[in-house]
């Protein structure tokens, strides 16, 4: 993984990469998504796999199967019949939408039962979800670089900032530095705080979590360069699409976000996506919409 740059665009050097990674190697209990995860990664790129396949694999974790039903018959789909098997949903929504899904359950799990700082949890959830949700909505309309599944981004956008919960939870001391200098600093960005306080930020923690989840490349994108995607791959759009739902979350849902945080839209960004100041505005009045359809999501990482 690229190194991931500082607030000023500039890359810092692998070393700060190193130092992140050896203190989430330090971290016990550490989340790992679930054997069924993996397990549909190996398979999802053989074109010869089968619905039934996958629905044999989720069959060894019922309660994942379950989520994933769940999931598939919340107005968040709005299928217009109910899905009674996984084997179904494969076929109705696809397997990529329920490798997905999968993924996003996983996530949500891993997450819920952590005590730390929960009026921080609630707040990181509901704008992630936002995220995920303008995503998903964003790739549905936006072609202008070409296809990007709406599933995928909607997992890029739920875990766009999970570097943020993993020092929240797992790294209590780096958490307080961090809390120290924002109490001195209510102006700069979250990002900006994080650089001065810690050496290194949440996009580096994100992306080295998401390695050794052995997340999909575009994920791991997402993840690393939302606040940057010009540093990214310049071939793949999914950083720039979520960088721009980051800033859309942020100002449909602006009474719910610290004052302090930093939501401009970085420059450039609008053009490479090729979309208006009109169609942003359109995409801020369609994510209110949307995510109300999305409590199924909220209900499992136990926010009401």
């Amino acid at each position: 993984m690229t190194t991931v740059p500082t607030e000023a665009g500039v890359p810092e050097q692998s070393a700060i990469d190193n130092k992140v990674r050896q203190k989430i190697a330090n971290v016990r209990n550490l989340p790992t998504p679930p054997i069924v995860f993996h397990q549909i990664q190996k398979v999802i790129n053989d074109p010869n796999v089968s619905a039934g396949q996958i629905a044999s694999i989720l069959a060894e974790d019922p309660a994942m199967s379950v989520k994933v039903l769940k999931l598939t018959n919340s107005a968040f789909y709005g299928l217009s019949r109910e899905i009674e098997s996984v084997k179904q949903a494969v076929v109705i929504i696809g397997l990529e939408a329920v490798r997905n899904l999968v993924l996003s359950a996983s996530v949500l799990d891993m997450f819920k039962q952590q005590d730390a700082d929960q009026e921080f949890q609630e707040t990181f959830w509901r704008h992630s979800l936002a995220v995920a949700v303008c995503g998903r909505l964003m790739a549905r309309k936006v072609r202008s670089r070409g296809i990007i599944d709406p599933d995928g981004a909607f997992s890029a956008g739920l875990l766009h900032d999970v570097g943020k919960i993993i020092m929240c939870c797992f790294l209590p001391e780096e958490y307080a530095k961090f809390l120290a200098e924002r109490d001195k600093d209510l102006e700069s960005s979250t990002f900006a705080v994080e650089e001065r306080a810690l050496g290194y930020n949440h996009c580096q923690v994100g992306a080295i979590l998401g390695t050794q989840w052995k997340l999909p490349t575009r994920l791991l994108q997402a993840v690393a360069y939302h606040h940057h995607p010009q540093l990214g791959d310049e071939d793949d759009p999914t950083a720039y699409l979520i960088h721009i739902a980051d800033f859309l979350a942020k100002r449909a849902f602006a009474e719910r976000e610290d004052s302090h945080v930093d939501n401009d839209l970085g420059e450039g960004v609008a053009e490479y996506m090729q979309v208006t100041e009109e169609q942003l505005d359109g995409y801020s009045e369609d994510l209110r919409e949307e995510y109300l359809k999305a409590e199924t999501f909220m209900k499992m990482a136990g926010v009401s």
